[in-house]
């Protein structure tokens, strides 16, 4: 192989819209790039994604004599690529909620054979990110839980089933993003814990999904003085990629970065100092996700630095041999039939026993009556990791009220202090009301309309927790409250039946109360 050709086979690229683009085609035939992730962008449908992975390979093969991995981020729930019209299993800390390991495994071997039948074979999945602090903006429901154990022992079944479906999967983002305060898709965040906590916590669900067969581990752009105290993040430390996952945790499969366009990385080092870096870290496969043309910079920029000896050639060879090794594995295991009614009908199934009563008041599940209020906010990207939120679908209330013969009135992700006051004006002529909630905890206004409604208006209020869970544990114990782990049509029907009495809520939490840890 020509540099060229090794370099390539260690980037990954994405490009805009649902087709081949010149940027792409040019970025393949002149620096022989082999990998691809795709995002909500670039698909449109079923059928057009498998009509786009199959252009996708025939380009890459031609002109480097190898498959591409065409990667995705499909981790369910809050973070998934497929539309609507696919097969979206609930996300890590819903299935986590229903208390049964295998559910992961039969969301994960799902996921996995859908991927796999549109042509996609590389799914950046499970987050393994113990989320230890509620007040993260990025991780949250993407987590299991808020202990190792926890996420420990539901990850291991996502990533049993992810390959039993026929795709390569890792854990992420290594050595931890759980307690972060900051997302580090907009700046650099830092984890400053001694060694021993981070053994105790962060790095030990890595541990357990090495030992489970888990075949690559994404980086995370974060600093850790305890591990590294040389101002770099983790992608681009060779201490924590080269010195702790690979000789102290002998972990021998695949290692990714997160994606090197992240202001972690761009704002404070620069997107192609950060690939370079993070080659020599020991990172197999470095993600530039968007800009397509920055993957020849990078490509072109690792070629003189393998000239040069900046990068290692014996390290650039062993590390390309990893992923023509794990590219001759995957291509080795045939592809399984994928029934899509099937999987419509277990997906609901599953999505149904997440479903978690979180606080029934003394006096029971409010009785919603014949013409409830239902609010709360449109659903908006919470992060930079969701989708782009352009073809908004109905909000919440909406379709609430239509589930419950109700009116429904979507409400600004900040109520106004008016505005709340207009609302406990209005309820006065209804039966109940039924409010959801998104990111409450960190949009506190959504909390203080919940509570004046239900200290001023005299109707029984019920809370549903669109995203994370911890929206709900200040509210007042008057309130009925649920969580609902996500912001989708299927989970809104799922929680109206258990509204009006036609399935149980099954789900338990797990995640500590405040009650709980106060133990």
């Amino acid at each position: 192989m020509t540099d060229l050709e090794r370099i390539g086979q260690r980037l990954v690229t994405g490009f805009p819209g649902t087709a081949l683009t010149p940027e792409l085609v040019q970025v393949v035939k002149e620096y022989k790039i082999g990998n691809i992730i795709l995002f909500r962008e670039n698909i449109a449908s079923a059928d057009q994604l498998r009509t786009l992975c199959a252009d996708l390979q025939t380009l890459i093969r031609s002109e480097t004599g190898h498959d591409a991995f065409i990667m995705i981020d499909q981790e369910g729930g809050a973070v998934t690529r497929l539309p609507e019209s696919c097969i979206n299993v609930p996300g890590s800390m819903a299935l986590a909620a229903t208390g049964d390991p295998e559910t992961t495994y039969l969301a994960g071997k799902l996921t996995g054979e859908e991927l796999r039948s549109l042509g996609v074979n590389f799914n950046l999945a499970p987050s393994v990110d113990v989320n230890c602090n509620p007040a993260n903006p990025i991780i949250g429901v993407r987590s299991y839980g808020d202990t190792p154990a926890t996420v420990a022992k539901y990850a291991a079944g996502m990533i049993r089933g992810l390959q039993d479906g026929g795709v390569l999967c890792l854990a992420k983002h290594f050595p931890g993003h759980g307690d972060t305060s900051l997302d580090s898709h907009l700046t650099l965040p830092c984890v400053d814990k001694p060694r021993d906590e981070l053994e105790r916590m962060e790095l030990a669900p890595f541990r357990a999904a090495i030992a489970d067969g888990v075949p690559a581990i994404m980086t995370a752009h974060i600093l850790f003085p305890a591990l590294d105290d040389s101002g770099v993040p983790a992608t681009m430390s060779r201490r924590i990629v080269t010195g702790l996952l690979r000789g102290e945790m002998s972990f021998t499969g695949l290692v990714t970065s997160d994606c090197m366009e992240m202001q972690a990385v761009q704002k404070f080092f620069g997107s192609v100092n950060g690939v370079l870096a993070a080659m020599n870290a020991g990172v197999d496969l470095v993600l530039l996700s968007h800009t397509t043309l920055l993957s020849g910079e990078a490509a072109k920029a690792a070629a003189e630095a393998l000239q040069s000896g900046k990068l290692d050639r014996k390290e650039m060879e062993e590390s390309v041999d990893r992923i023509l090794a794990a590219k001759a594995k995957l291509a080795a295991v045939p592809a399984a039939a994928f029934d899509a009614d099937q999987a419509a009908a277990l997906n609901d199934k599953l999505l149904r026993a997440t479903i978690t009563e979180v606080h029934v008041p003394k006096a029971g599940r409010p009785n919603v009556g014949g013409h409830p209020l239902c609010l709360g906010c449109q659903v908006y990207r919470t992060g930079l990791v969701g989708n782009v939120v352009d073809d908004v679908q109905q909000s919440f209330p909406v379709m609430m009220a239509k589930a419950l013969g109700g009116d429904g009135f979507t409400t600004p992700i900040d109520p106004s202090e008016d505005e709340i006051y207009e609302w406990v004006r209005r309820a006065e002529s209804y039966t109940s009301i039924v409010i959801g909630t998104y990111n409450g905890h960190l949009h506190p206004q959504q909390l203080e309309m919940v509570k004046a409604l239900a200290q001023n208006s005299g109707k029984p209020v019920t809370v549903v927790a669109l995203r994370n869970p911890y929206d709900l544990f200040p509210l007042p114990e008057t309130i009925y409250t649920l969580a609902a782990y996500e912001y989708t049509a299927r989970s809104t029907a799922a929680v109206a039946d258990v509204l009006l009495g036609r399935h149980a809520a099954t789900g338990r939490l797990p995640i500590a109360t405040p009650e709980q840890e106060a133990q």
